[in-house]
């Protein structure tokens, strides 16, 4: 294992630099659910070319960019957000982060310009492992497992940038990680 720090819900997973799987590749996994049953998360720096409001039409101002959740139910929308006090709902993820809650409240809240684009973010998708099967890719050096550094992290939209910086967060034993190039054979 890279590093001893456990998966749980509210930590990232950081993908390691030359994973094969195209889904991950150069990943940040905000984990949303880790128990005896399996795992499930987001990825956080995976933009994609659709706006919230070319997909959710009387979302007219919605200028948030959806971001590619993982492979899993690519046809369905979910997000995560800092806004509990505006929307009373939502599943506690720890740091003042919340995943899902009243759709129609968040709708209300983004039309009448009562948050921000920054404080939530928007995933076709997800990412899912079966029981034990995080566990097994951990072992196998597939990911490093890190906590949030900073809130404002997960709402970061350089997806680059994101990767790298939550590596260098992990301490000088990893910060070396950030500067391998995308592609290997240019090392």
């Amino acid at each position: 294992m890279l590093n001893n720090i456990k998966p749980k819900i509210g930590r990232l997973l950081i993908s390691e630099p030359f994973m094969a799987d195209p889904n991950f590749k150069r990943s940040v996994v905000l984990l949303t659910e880790h128990g005896d049953e399996g795992s499930v998360g987001y990825i956080l720096n995976q933009a994609g070319n659709l706006l919230l409001k070319d997909v959710i039409q009387d979302l007219w101002q919605a200028d948030n960019h959806i971001y590619f959740g993982g492979p899993v139910a690519a046809d369905t929308l979910h997000f995560i957000h800092r806004c509990y006090d505006q929307m009373q709902s939502g599943e506690p993820i720890g740091d003042g982060l919340y995943w899902g809650g009243n759709f129609e409240t968040l709708r209300i809240l983004i039309n009448t310009n009562a948050i921000s684009e920054n404080d939530v973010k928007f995933f076709m998708g997800y990412s899912g492992w079966d029981e034990g099967q995080l566990d097994r890719e951990i072992e196998q050096n597939a990911w490093m497992v890190s906590d949030i550094p900073d809130p404002d992290t997960i709402f970061s939209n350089d997806d680059e940038k994101l990767w790298r910086d939550v590596i260098v967060n992990l301490g000088p034993k990893y910060a070396h990680i950030s500067n391998f190039p995308a592609d290997p054979s240019l090392n």
